[in-house]
C-alpha cells in the first residue's frame, strides 16, 4: 500500500511539530516546507485540514505558527492516516458499486487484500507521532549502527 503526499506531508507537518514542542517559539509553515522542500501553499492546506481536525493549534500573524494541540504521544499514526487517505480500496472489487469482476464469487482476493489492509492499518494504530520522533536504539534501522548516516533537518533538535 502507498500513502499519498497529503498523508505523508501532514504526518511530517506533525513530527515537525512534535521534534519541536519543548521550544519557545511556534513551528511556521515556512520552516516546515523549507526543511521538507514542500510547496508553502500545498502545506497551508494540510495544515488547516489537521487543525480543523483538533491536532494542530495556530496562531495568525508575527509571532504565529502551529503547536500540537494534544501530547504527540496521544496521536495516532493509524487515525492520521485514516483521516488524511481517501482510498483503501487496494482493488475493484473492495467497491460494490463499481465492481466489474466476473470472477468475484469464486475469488479470494478481495479477503486476502482485506485482512492485510486491516493488519496494516492495526500497525499504524499501534504507533504514536512521539513514537515517529523518538531516537533510534542502536542497531535499528536508520541509526548509527547500520553504517548509515543521520540526516539532521535545520532546525530540529538534535539528539546526543
Amino acid at each position: 500500500m502507498r500513502l499519498t503526499q497529503r498523508t505523508d506531508y501532514a504526518l511530517s507537518v506533525l513530527m515537525y511539530c512534535a521534534a519541536c514542542q519543548e521550544r519557545e517559539q511556534p513551528v511556521t509553515i515556512s520552516e516546515v516546507a523549507d526543511a521538507h522542500g514542500i510547496s508553502r501553499s500545498h502545506l497551508t492546506k494540510i495544515v488547516q485540514q489537521l487543525a480543523m481536525q483538533g491536532l494542530l493549534d495556530t496562531t495568525r500573524g508575527r509571532g504565529g505558527g502551529m503547536r500540537l494541540m494534544r501530547p504527540a504521544q496521544e496521536i495516532s499514526v493509524g487515525a492520521v492516516v485514516r483521516m488524511t487517505e481517501t482510498d483503501f480500496d487496494m482493488v475493484e472489487c473492495f467497491n460494490a458499486e463499481l465492481n466489474q469482476c466476473r470472477m468475484s464469487q469464486h475469488c479470494r482476493l478481495q479477503s486476502v487484500l482485506s485482512t492485510a489492509t486491516r493488519a496494516y492499518l492495526a500497525v499504524l494504530d499501534g504507533l504514536t507521532v512521539a513514537d515517529l520522533v523518538a531516537p533510534l536504539a542502536p542497531g535499528k534501522e536508520g541509526g548509527a549502527a547500520t553504517g548509515e548516516p543521520v540526516r539532521w533537518v535545520p532546525g530540529l533538535p538534535q539528539s546526543a
